[in-house]
């Protein structure tokens, strides 16, 4: 298969994957919606809201946001709420009609409104309207017509149909109480019908995207592939170093990235130690710019996006390799090639921006090896276990991948609602923060910028824990079957091998 045939059909099949996936999962969680509606209600938990003043409302159309779907032609549902007074002998009030109106019938009453949950803001206190006048009560007056209401002294409930989900702008709600329970519910016949709609669409478009990712990765690691023994090219077209005007530092660079063989594979390490069947290597500049890694994450914004496919097109060929391991026992090559040319794709753009800044040489667009100072090689397997290829995936790389998350980090952050004290809400949310690695490169960075210098010692220990995540990716890929040491084998190399000079391709192995 031709290059750009095969290019052609990754990219079409991601694209029908993708929204295949998505419309997948929407089915799923669309028919167990479906299938747990109790009383043909999905009921969310009860919630306990408590404020000093006479009246709550909802929050406002503006505070929710703007981009809200407009009102639908049909009714897509019933909206349902639930609301209990705390004090059993206390009665409670709820109704719902247009803003104006209920703004008008609340004017002068002392009354709160939630404000929005931000899920990333700072936190809020239930922001009050004052106003209150003595003498107001909550009754129901004769100009709000268009206002329903339930009432009663345990509690009340209010059903409205719903044309749409999310434009509320101009129904609002009102509890005129102090400490109530609220629970909210909604119904529809719509939904059994999207989801089987949903799931026989995401089942089509997975029928006719994988295959065409297969195939066009596939394609592609033909090409990715070890490229035969010869001997090495001369002349321009063999690498030669360039001067580069415009270069920081004025060093010498390659005139083009070329593909070069493949070097032997590594089966010992320094001090007789085993080493392990992938090979990631680094080479620092020397000529370093101070200043460059600030723009260097904008600059690799193409490689991100392209990245971003070729990851997700790596899942799929994982999976239908981890079936081809189970019932043949080989990892198909092209596939493999393939994977191993995302990972080394991947690890030329981390040494250039995040996970070392060790060269200011853009990465070139290739899955292929090039003559580039970062590089990344995983050996072949002939055989692979059966067996190991339903366990080492999750269940054995627990250990690594504890570790590698504490390599990565994560962060957490608790928000809490309160009024007047009480905690009426709260939220969590989950986001990358500083990890290990990231702090080192940003270190490393920072002495680079105000010394000119890159601490190779400091360069050493980064390219050792790169080293172990690569390890570690190559064992759950199910590439290998060697499970990977523990240990931080440190340096711009494997322990007991070195880098060529630039431009001269490695020894090949006879």
């Amino acid at each position: 298969m031709k290059k750009p045939a095969a290019i052609i059909m990754l990219i079409l099949g991601i694209l029908i994957t993708l929204p295949g996936l998505a419309a997948l999962a929407g089915g799923a969680v669309a028919s167990a919606v479906g299938s747990i509606q109790g009383d043909g209600y999905l009921t969310s938990g009860t919630s306990r809201f408590s404020v000093s003043s006479f009246a709550l409302t909802s929050p406002r159309a503006d505070a929710i946001g703007e981009d809200l779907p407009g009102r639908l032609p049909f009714d897509i549902g019933t909206l349902r709420l639930r609301v209990a007074s705390v004090a059993p002998d206390k009665p409670v009030f709820i109704g719902i009609g247009p803003q104006a109106d209920v703004e008008r019938y609340l004017s002068g009453v002392h009354h709160s409104e939630p404000a929005q949950r931000p899920p990333a803001a700072i936190p809020g206190r239930i922001p009050r309207r004052t106003g209150w006048q003595p003498g107001l009560t909550a009754g129901r007056p004769a100009h709000l017509d268009r206002l329903r209401v339930w009432h009663g002294r345990a509690g009340a409930r209010l059903q409205h149909h719903a044309r749409s989900l999310g434009n509320r702008g101009d129904e609002r709600r009102r509890l005129p109480g102090i400490d109530v329970q609220a629970q909210a519910g909604f119904r529809s016949d719509l939904i059994r019908p999207a989801a089987t709609g949903l799931l026989v669409g995401g089942i089509i478009a997975l029928l006719v995207g994988v295959p065409l990712i297969i195939f066009g990765a596939a394609g592609l690691g033909r090409h990715a592939g070890p490229p035969s023994a010869g001997p090495p090219p001369s002349g321009p077209a063999a690498g030669a170093p360039a001067t580069a005007p415009g270069y920081p530092g004025g060093q010498a660079v390659p005139a083009a990235p070329q593909a070069v063989p493949a070097p032997p594979p590594a089966t010992m390490a320094a001090g007789g130690r085993p080493g392990y069947p992938s090979r990631l290597s680094g080479e620092l500049d020397p000529g370093l710019s101070r200043w460059m890694w600030l723009v260097k994450w904008f600059l690799a914004i193409p490689h991100f996006i392209l990245l971003f496919f070729l990851w997700f097109a790596f899942a799929i060929t994982t999976i239908v390799a981890g079936f081809g391991i189970l019932f043949t026992g080989r990892y198909p090559r092209a596939l493999f090639d393939f994977n191993v040319g995302v990972l080394r794709w991947n690890w030329r753009v981390a040494f250039y921006t995040y996970a070392a800044v060790g060269t200011d040489l853009y990465p070139p667009f290739t899955l292929k090896r090039a003559n580039y100072p970062a590089n990344f090689e995983v050996d072949y397997p002939e055989r692979l276990s059966r067996g190991l290829v339903l366990v080492k995936w999750w269940l054995l790389s627990i250990p690594h991948l504890l570790l590698v998350g504490a390599f990565a980090g994560t962060t957490g952050t608790v928000w809490r609602w309160e009024d007047e004290g009480s905690v009426i809400g709260t939220a969590y949310d989950r986001g990358t923060g500083p990890s290990l690695l990231g702090l080192l490169v940003i270190v490393a960075a920072v002495i680079l910028l105000f010394t000119g210098r890159y601490q190779r010692p400091l360069f050493d220990f980064i390219l050792g824990i790169n080293r172990w995540i690569y390890r570690v990716l190559v064992y759950t890929a199910l590439m290998r079957d060697e499970y990977p040491p523990f240990r931080l084998d440190q340096g711009a190399t494997e322990p007991g091998e070195s880098i060529p000079p630039r431009g001269v391709p490695p020894a090949v192995a006879p």
